[in-house]
């Protein structure tokens, strides 16, 4: 499942490139700008201000929509299944519901991937996978990666690594660039907000370190998380412990996502207010210049 193709993207890897957002997370960050991206499956989205108050479409179409006393659409979740949100893809005539997930088709993907070979080459682009967390389905991203290996067009993949070692390894040959989280380096805080193995992370990146053609490790600066001098060096510090590791990006927290979760009935459990901390970034941008034996390009993502 895949839920969208951002085209003419000049972020998440170098030049012009084409960014393909996979459907399913391994991990549970409070934080995720993309929520819609971890189920594995599709997911419906609703925004109230964009519904008609005489349309009753969406109701005909699927049973667990309903209109309140007060004349609002009440979702019951628990009883959609694939079938009603396949149905309700094209009903909404002002899209306040909308379906995010489409079933992957690798020659179609390719063809559309494809339509803008001129610019990648021309600006040194090319594609990434992104996510929910890409490596959750390594058949489709290898068949891609394979694809455009040979057409030429340079590949990256947007990774926490938290999979198994054969998902990334089956991917391995066709990525020139891996653009991969590093959240914490303390395994319990880690595990506490994300739900996930610092551990098996760690393991990956040791064993990716040497095989890479290049990494470059992203790390989101999270209020009440990772927001400290000390979070960050201990990120840097094993940051420069990876031979092909030469960069790494600090995101600052931002809620340019929240809406998303209302959209999609889902608690918003971190802050309602951007980092606001550039003497942190700074800080650990002057530890990684004169703190590290080797030259480890540290920079601010906005």
């Amino acid at each position: 499942m895949y839920f969208n193709i951002q085209r003419f993207s000049t972020h998440d890897g170098d030049g012009i490139r084409s960014i393909l957002f996979l459907k399913g997370c391994s991990l549970a960050c409070p934080w995720c700008q993309n929520p819609e991206s971890r189920s594995k499956k599709r997911s419906l989205l609703f925004d109230q201000r964009s519904c008609l108050d005489e349309c009753n479409l969406c109701q005909q179409a699927c049973s667990a929509i309903q209109r309140d006393a007060n004349g609002n659409i009440k979702i019951n979740r628990s009883r959609l299944n694939d079938n009603d949100l396949i149905k309700l893809e094209n009903t909404c005539p002002t899209q306040a519901l909308s379906v995010c997930g489409k079933e992957a088709v690798a020659d179609e993907l390719c063809t559309i991937l494809l339509k803008d070979k001129p610019y990648y080459i021309q600006s040194d682009g090319g594609v990434t996978f992104s996510g929910g967390e890409p490596l959750m389905q390594p058949e489709l991203i290898a068949t891609l990666a394979k694809r455009m290996y040979q057409e030429k067009i340079n590949t990256a993949v947007e990774t926490c690594l938290h999979v198994p070692w054969k998902n990334i390894e089956r991917v391995l040959p066709h990525i020139d660039c891996w653009l991969t989280d590093l959240k914490h380096t303390d395994e319990a805080k880690f595990q506490r907000w994300t739900k996930g193995s610092l551990k098996r992370i760690k393991t990956n990146f040791e064993q990716l370190a040497n095989k890479a053609k290049r990494i470059v490790i992203r790390v989101p600066v999270i209020p009440g998380f990772n927001d400290t001098e000390e979070d960050l060096r201990a990120i840097i510090d094993f940051a420069v412990s990876l031979e092909s590791c030469k960069e790494l990006h600090l995101l600052p927290y931002h809620t340019l996502g929240m809406n998303k979760y209302h959209l999609l009935d889902m608690p918003y459990l971190c802050s309602d207010k951007p980092l606001g901390k550039p003497e942190l970034l700074e800080s650990a941008k002057q530890y990684a210049q004169t703190h590290c034996n080797r030259k480890l390009l540290v920079t601010v993502r906005g």
